[in-house]
């Protein structure tokens, strides 16, 4: 619900203000990236553990979370830098 309304107010911000397309677009794969992570992650939450290999099915879910949030903070960080070019050259 959040990550929704996040989403919603950087598209309004994006289109209120027209100036800095890459910031926004950015900004925007960063939370769709955290919300794949956050998915996998509820994935190896609720898993069976009773499934003979729970384990390692666990470990594989949060470590593709892992790698898909750290995707998602190289993302939000091009985003900030890309904002701050942007206000730098105003």
């Amino acid at each position: 619900m959040v990550m929704g309304m996040a989403f919603l107010a950087t598209v309004i911000l994006w289109v209120r203000y027209k100036n800095n397309h890459s910031g926004y677009i950015w900004t925007l794969l960063h939370l769709m990236f955290f919300s794949v992570a956050v998915y996998f992650l509820l994935q190896a939450i609720s898993f069976d553990y009773e499934h003979p290999m729970a384990s390692e099915e666990n470990s594989l879910q949060i470590g593709i979370a892992g790698v898909v949030w750290a995707v998602s903070m190289i993302c939000f960080m091009i985003g900030i830098y890309s904002f701050q070019k942007r206000s730098a050259n105003s």
